[in-house]
C-alpha cells in the first residue's frame, strides 16, 4: 500500500498547486474590468442568443467556482461573483459554461458519451475504493479476494474513463468560448489574454485529476497481475 499512498500524495500536492494557481489567476483577472461593461450573466445570455439557443436559462447559484451547465434542466448556473461582475474572469467562466450548452445543442459526441456514463460512474466511484481495499485484504488469504480486487479495478476504471472523456468536453467548451469572445469582439486584447489564461488553468485541474486517476488505476492493476 506504500505505492498507493505515494501516488495519492503526489496527486494531492499537484492538485493543490493547480487549484491554488487557478484561484490566484481568477483573483488576478477579476481585477481586469471589461470595457464593454457586461456582466457574466449578460455575456452568457448574448452567447446563447448568438448561437440560436432560446431554451436555456442563465441563473445565479451560491458559492465560488460552482459554475456549471445542467443539461437536464437546461440552465447555465453561474456563481454569484461570475453572474454579477464585469471582469475578464467572469467573462471567461460564463462563456465556458455556455460552451457546454452549445455542445448540448449541437449534439457534441463526447458530451453525449459523458452524460450516458454519469449514472454508472456515480455508483462506481462511490464504492470502488472500498471494493479495492476489500479485495486487497481478502487476496492475502483467499483466491476469492482476487475477484473482488478485479471488480474494484473495473469500477475504478469507469471513473478513470470518465475523467479522460471529460477532457475533450472541457477543452472544447473553452475553445468555443474563446472563439466566440474573439469573433464577436467582446473583449479587448488584454481582457481576452486574461480570459484565455484563466480557462487554461481551469482545464489543468481536469487534466491532473485524469492523470492521477490513471496512475492509481495502473497501480492496482499491477498488484492484481502480481497476485494472479
Amino acid at each position: 500500500m506504500i505505492g498507493y499512498y505515494i501516488i495519492g500524495g503526489l496527486v494531492f500536492l499537484i492538485s493543490a498547486y493547480v487549484s491554488n494557481k487557478l484561484k490566484s489567476k481568477f483573483k488576478e483577472y477579476s481585477q481586469i474590468q471589461l470595457q464593454n461593461g457586461l456582466t457574466g450573466a449578460q455575456i452568457a445570455e448574448k452567447m446563447l442568443s448568438d448561437n440560436g439557443i432560446t431554451d436555456v436559462d442563465v441563473i445565479s447559484v451560491k458559492g465560488q467556482l460552482t459554475d456549471h451547465y445542467n443539461p437536464s434542466k437546461k440552465t447555465v448556473n453561474l456563481s454569484e461573483p461570475v453572474y454579477s461582475q464585469r471582469n475578464a474572469a467572469a467573462a471567461a467562466v460564463a462563456a465556458h459554461e455556455v460552451g457546454h450548452a452549445v455542445q448540448h445543442a449541437r449534439a457534441y459526441s463526447w458530451l453525449g458519451i459523458r452524460s450516458k456514463l454519469v449514472p454508472v460512474v456515480s455508483i462506481a466511484s462511490k464504492y470502488s475504493q472500498w471494493v479495492l481495499l476489500g479485495g486487497l485484504a481478502l487476496a492475502a488469504s483467499t483466491a476469492f479476494g482476487s475477484y473482488v480486487l478485479l471488480l474494484g479495478i473495473i469500477m475504478y476504471g469507469m471513473g478513470t474513463l470518465f475523467a479522460f472523456i471529460t477532457l475533450p468536453v472541457e477543452y472544447d467548451a473553452s475553445n468555443r468560448a474563446l472563439a466566440w469572445l474573439e469573433n464577436e469582439n467582446m473583449l479587448t486584447q488584454n481582457e481576452h489574454a486574461g480570459a484565455k489564461d484563466a480557462l487554461k488553468w481551469a482545464a489543468r485541474t481536469y487534466l491532473v485529476a485524469a492523470i492521477g486517476s490513471l496512475a492509481t488505476l495502473l497501480y492496482f492493476i499491477s498488484i492484481y497481475m502480481r497476485r494472479r
